[in-house]
């Protein structure tokens, strides 16, 4: 059986429109592979950025560490898109998953040692080298991660395994934040990380059984021609120009709320570290409904749904930054995680429905520099929250996004239109 095609005698998912994907057992391999990628990748985005506060105290430098993630991410991604339509998707994120399991048990070490701590001055500067080593290892690897459903799914599945797939990430979001800030809280900030190595050993041996899937073309010449090549196509292709212009404007305004969530937790709320994990899980939570949603639809209207998907980030996170309200922060925030899962699912969907094969790889690899925009977009908050206050600076940012989506939903016929 080829990647794409269906089982038919694999029943179990096929009148439930919602998981028809998971009647592709190679699939199934790939999305329960990506849970502990998705579980240890949480986890992450929770306890880094809260450890580094709790040793520093600064918002500044948890711009810095956003920089830092950003740099190689940035400028990788694009090579690793280069390097995902060379060879099989399957080796790089073997790898990556693997380099990835030996960054997080270093922090593990570091603290179960002592040498990171709060008492040894300046030692967050771990911290920082392994940000900037993960950020290195996304870059190349995240291209792949994404570029290879299409190559395991048929082209009328590619919407409800990408929303599957993000389904999967929120789930996590769900859960493992509000189980990170209960291991803090109980067993402090190693066991986290330990955990967090365990994760992507286990998404490792997944990745082992998946068979080789696509093509992987012998190119000759440098990976930068390829790369150039890959910018043509872009600026040739203007729906996909488009897309990719658009889904990085809304992240660059939407996403620094994340990073910035420990001065919000510490300083604005004045909650504990479990009560971060469960607004985290909150978020996560909407986030998995409108995954399902997404994942029930019909392939139409896709364009609009993500243009709205942006405007309802906007609007809600305008909402929580100013809100003072435990309470009303966990019901605003279920809104803010449906918005993002909208976004990111529709705008990968409608990606990898209009880029040609060949292409995928190159071009996810500009859709994933969304990750390294966002660390810049947190960098700059990071230092404006320093003299204007957090609740100023990510209010700000959601007010922008707010009125770009609402001005695309009018006048960029051409998103909104996309099917």
């Amino acid at each position: 059986m080829k990647p794409g095609e269906r089982n038919k005698g694999d029943s179990s998912f096929n009148k439930i429109r919602t998981f028809s994907s998971l009647q592709n057992p190679t699939f199934r391999l790939y999305f329960f592979g990506m849970l502990g990628q998705f579980a240890s990748m949480n986890m992450q985005m929770m306890s880094s950025s809260l450890l580094l506060y709790r040793l520093t105290d600064s918002a500044a430098l948890l711009g810095v560490m956003s920089l830092v993630m950003a740099v190689p991410m940035l400028f990788l991604s694009l090579f690793g898109g280069a390097i995902a339509d060379r060879i099989q998707k399957k080796k790089i994120l073997i790898m990556g998953l693997t380099c990835s399991a030996v960054l997080s048990l270093s922090i593990a070490v570091a603290l179960d040692t002592g040498y990171l701590s709060r008492e040894n001055a300046g030692s967050w500067w771990i911290i920082m080298v392994i940000t900037f080593l993960q950020g290195t290892i996304m870059g190349l690897m995240m291209p792949a991660r994404q570029a290879i459903i299409p190559e395991i799914v048929s082209k009328e599945q590619v919407m409800n395994a990408v929303a599957l797939n993000a389904l999967g990430m929120n789930v996590l979001r769900l859960f493992s934040p509000a189980l990170a800030g209960f291991l803090i809280d109980a067993f402090d900030f190693e066991s986290v990380f330990y955990a967090m190595t365990l994760m992507n050993i286990y998404a490792v041996v997944f990745m082992f059984f998946i068979p080789p899937t696509g093509q992987t073309p012998a190119r000759g010449g440098k990976l930068v021609a390829d790369i150039r090549e890959g910018f043509q196509y872009i600026l040739r292709e203007k729906i996909v120009l488009l897309v990719l212009f658009f889904n990085l404007i809304a992240v660059v305004f939407s996403m620094p709320y994340q990073q910035l969530l420990p001065v919000f937790i510490d300083d604005i709320l004045k909650v504990s570290a479990t009560e971060m994990g469960m607004l985290m899980s909150v978020s996560g939570g909407g986030a998995m409904v409108g995954s399902l949603i997404l994942a029930s639809l019909p392939n139409k209207k896709r364009g609009l749904i993500f243009l709205i998907s942006c405007l309802i980030s906007g609007v809600s996170l305008v909402l929580f930054s100013f809100s003072t309200s435990w309470f009303l922060s966990l019901a605003v925030i279920v809104f803010v995680g449906f918005g993002q899962t909208g976004r990111m699912t529709m705008s990968n969907t409608l990606l990898q429905t209009y880029v040609e094969g060949k292409y995928m790889g190159r071009v996810m690899s500009v859709f994933n520099m969304e990750w390294g925009l966002v660390s810049l977009g947190t960098f700059a908050a990071g230092l404006m929250a320093e003299a204007a206050g957090v609740q100023l600076v990510v209010g700000g940012f959601a007010l922008v996004l707010t009125v770009l989506s609402i001005l695309a939903l009018f006048f960029v016929t051409r998103i909104r239109q996309l099917n």
